[in-house]
């Protein structure tokens, strides 16, 4: 009798998955944008070496200026540092991209820039964790894990929250947990190569596990009739409700041997290296989210560059650059553009000037930097906020990370003050007690 009630269980549980989580904790009100992928480049961007555009560090190449950033170093001066990449106008839009991206020149008028950036510590681990959670000195549930929380999964037999992921950032997994939120809001990890999802494939017949899967949900059931304020046991009874669905239907989303060769090579698939398994990862996150999966995170670490930037940013940005562009463009083409957001950003970006006249490379920059948005609610081929004529300080319209989310939380239609969840005694939200919409963006 159990062997015949488990032989429908992988499917009832795909189901039961999507019955539950189907139902967020927020009505959203205005909702521009159904779903995220987030485009992350650990290790710090140099936003004058790609989207901010800054003639004077050209042409004062090794000038001395006064050092109103760094002065805890107990220097009087630094030397500017002439960007590694030539800036052109590009698109209708006239917006400046560098050498470094040039495919993704050619998307330029779907591109919101933001060259005003702020954010809240000059170290990785605290800014990689500030950029994904709002909180640069304790765990917090990461964005994708609130987007979840309030929205909850389209998607019968996936995950809400999703990182294609290769290595960890620097943050490690909080960067991706739910922390005091539920369990099942935490992200799931997907690497490429051989085995993307460790045990995905079932390691006996689907009778023998589907039978096995039942007996040990009855008993979790039973356990939790008497705890039911257990909320690690609710996690971990919905963990194994969404392994049995992603065994259903993983390994054919998964499959991008599915896809045209035209798109294949669009994506720049057929690389060896970092750069196809990046060409995976994006083409990957198109599947997914037009499988209903809510967030997808796309994360490329390597980018923190001290020594021979030149180097570090080119071999980066061409593993990077086609496929992310391919991913736009594929986006628009299928329609998907209109409801997704796309954030392609890092936790800060690197000094334009050193402590050292000859330096090859660039510190951690946490003053101002550089990211974009596309997509759904965002008005495209623009660009927001300035800094000083050395790309050191913002000049006008800051954005700090708070704000960043504010935003992102908006295009989603939530009000990002009124998304609250209550955990030791308050009520967290993922923009703490700041966080401005930055209006003028929004289309």
């Amino acid at each position: 009798m159990r062997g015949s009630l488990g032989l429908g269980l992988l499917t009832m549980l795909g189901h039961a998955q999507r019955a539950s989580a189907a139902t967020g904790a927020y009505v959203p009100q205005g909702q521009k944008a159904r779903r995220v992928i987030m485009i992350f480049l650990d290790g710090g961007l140099s936003h004058v070496d790609s989207f901010d555009y800054k003639p004077r560090l050209f042409a004062d190449h090794g000038k001395t200026i006064a050092d109103n950033t760094f002065n805890a170093a107990g220097n009087q001066s630094i030397y500017v540092k002439t960007p590694e990449f030539q800036f052109e106008p590009c698109g209708a839009s006239g917006l400046m991209i560098s050498d470094l991206f040039p495919h993704l020149r050619q998307q330029a008028d779907d591109l919101c820039i933001l060259n005003s950036l702020m954010t809240g510590h000059a170290n990785h681990f605290e800014a990689v964790v500030g950029m994904h959670t709002g909180s640069f000195n304790a765990q917090r549930p990461s964005i994708g894990s609130w987007v979840n929380y309030a929205l909850g999964s389209e998607c019968e037999n996936l995950p809400g929250f999703v990182a294609l992921a290769s290595a960890l950032p620097y943050g490690g997994n909080a960067a991706l947990s739910s922390d005091f939120l539920p369990g099942e809001y935490h992200g799931v990890r997907i690497r490429p190569g051989a085995e993307p999802i460790k045990y995905l494939n079932a390691r006996r017949s689907t009778v023998a596990q589907a039978a096995e899967q039942e007996l040990v949900q009855e008993w979790n059931e039973d356990h939790l009739r008497d705890h039911e304020f257990y909320g690690a046991l609710s996690a971990r009874i919905r963990s194994w409700e969404v392994a049995g669905g992603m065994q259903l239907a993983a390994p054919e989303v998964l499959d991008v041997a599915k896809e045209s060769t035209a798109t294949r090579e669009a994506y720049g698939l057929n690389r060896a290296g970092a750069g196809g398994e990046i060409a995976w990862k994006c083409l990957v996150a198109r599947r997914l989210v037009e499988r209903g999966v809510r967030f997808v995170e796309v994360i490329q670490r390597g980018w923190d560059a001290h020594g021979d930037l030149k180097k570090n940013h080119s071999n980066n940005g061409l593993n990077l650059d086609q496929p992310v562009a391919a991913l736009l463009q594929d986006l628009k083409t299928r329609g998907l553009l209109e409801d997704t957001l796309v954030i392609f950003t890092a936790e800060f970006g690197r000094t334009p000037a050193n402590h050292s006249p000859n330096m090859s490379g660039r510190d951690h920059h946490p003053h101002a930097f550089s990211s974009w948005l596309a997509g759904a609610g965002v008005k495209p081929g623009m660009s927001y906020g300035t800094t000083d004529e050395y790309g050191i300080h913002v000049a006008s319209n800051g954005v700090h990370v708070h704000d960043f989310h504010a935003t992102i939380l908006k295009l989603l239609g939530i009000d990002h003050e009124k998304l609250t969840y209550r955990h030791a005694g308050r009520d967290y939200r993922l923009t703490d007690v700041a966080g401005n919409v930055v209006k003028e963006i929004l289309a």
